[in-house]
């Protein structure tokens, strides 16, 4: 099978594949992106090259991803030449765009904040006319770890953003900004014959629109609220024709749902699944992808909660294992062989155990002495 992008779910993707026996191949920009230094069969391109494309799908049975940003387009002619591209290009193309996201669920009849397309500053102003200031304004492509996304809090700021080139094919999509109490994640995996598994549903923490951490499952989340959440999220999956892993993020107001975004691949939300869960949402996503039997997304432990590791003010990560591994034996550190730039997620750890606040102290000490944020 071939994976598009080269980063760290493609990295964290290598162990199970191997696994499994699975022939795995990447396309990644440069030999030393994150999985190009784990992965030997790698094809050195960009995932918007037909040519690279069609050279690392060459001899693949599946193609999937690392990332959503490929050309509908290409994928379309992987497809021509007999390779199963999973998730497809109609269902992927939900994840590229926002409007086209916001359009299918609304008509599948999920709950979303309220939004609208607008093409100018008065179409702005009358959206908040109805659901008041502060409104969120997103471009439709492109972003993503809080990029692309801006919350205004009138018109003045509205038109500022609004005079930002967006990229070809992009538009501008206005929406209610929900007053949440928390994030959740709803993490499915579904294959091509129709058998999906949900994962816990996890609180997920967010810092300058970048995941900082995730507790699963939510904790203080009702019964009732997280079956609802996983039950949106195979409905999604189903509706949306998704093979792999979806997750599905979600704002939670203290009474209703609403989707905020969707992604068609692994999700820093289930990173926590290496260690946490029975089997993993990378070892999922291959065998869903290659139409396998799923395996058991339940729970190894009470919580698990990971935290992610910013770039910071130390840029050898690896010395500061010693200290790290030394103070906590229990905690399991994954560094992606990223170089290391302020505020850039380059790894993250995870603990488990049943004390929800002793596995966040410990967990934010790890990721903290990594960054340089502590020094013992």
């Amino acid at each position: 099978m071939g994976i598009v992008g080269g980063g760290q779910l493609a990295r964290m993707s290598a162990a199970p594949a191997a696994a499994l026996g699975i022939d795995f191949r990447v396309l990644a920009s440069a030999p030393d992106e994150s999985a190009a230094q784990v992965i030997r069969d790698v094809v050195i391109g960009r995932h918007d090259d037909i040519d690279a494309l069609r050279r690392l799908a060459q001899g693949c049975a599946v193609v999937t991803f690392d990332h959503e940003h490929v050309p509908p387009a290409h994928l379309e002619q992987l497809e021509a030449m007999g390779v199963a591209v999973r998730p497809g290009p109609a269902a992927l193309f939900h994840a590229q765009d926002k409007v086209h996201m916001r359009q299918a669920l609304t008509s599948i009849g999920v709950p979303c904040p309220r939004w609208r397309v607008v093409e100018a500053l008065d179409h702005a102003e009358e959206f908040a006319d109805v659901v008041g200031w502060p409104v969120v304004l997103k471009t439709s492509r492109g972003g993503y770890d809080g990029r692309g996304v801006w919350v205004v809090a009138g018109a003045q700021e509205a038109a500022d953003v609004l005079s930002i080139p967006l990229a070809a094919g992009a538009q501008w999509l206005a929406e209610e900004r929900i007053d949440f109490v928390q994030e959740l994640s709803a993490q499915v995996a579904r294959s091509p014959h129709d058998q999906a598994v949900a994962y816990p549903v996890v609180r997920t923490v967010q810092a300058n629109g970048i995941c900082s951490e995730v507790v699963a499952p939510a904790p203080g989340l009702a019964a009732e609220r997280a079956v609802e959440a996983q039950e949106l999220a195979l409905r999604i999956a189903r509706d949306l024709n998704v093979t792999g892993m979806l997750a599905v993020e979600l704002f939670d107001d203290g009474s209703r749902l609403f989707v905020n975004e969707l992604a068609m691949r692994p999700h820093n939300s289930g990173h926590w699944t290496i260690e946490g869960a029975r089997t993993s949402q990378f070892e999922n996503h291959l065998r869903a992808v290659l139409d396998l039997p799923l395996g058991s997304p339940a729970p190894v432990a009470p919580y698990a909660v990971m935290v992610n590791i910013l770039g910071g003010d130390v840029p050898d990560l690896y010395s500061a294992y010693r200290h790290v591994l030394a103070r906590d034996p229990g905690v399991k550190v994954h560094l992606y062989g990223k170089q290391v730039r302020p505020g850039r997620k380059v790894g993250h750890v995870t603990v488990l155990g049943e004390d929800l606040d002793d596995l966040l102290a410990r967990g934010r000490h790890a990721a903290d002495y990594f960054a340089g944020v502590i020094d013992e």
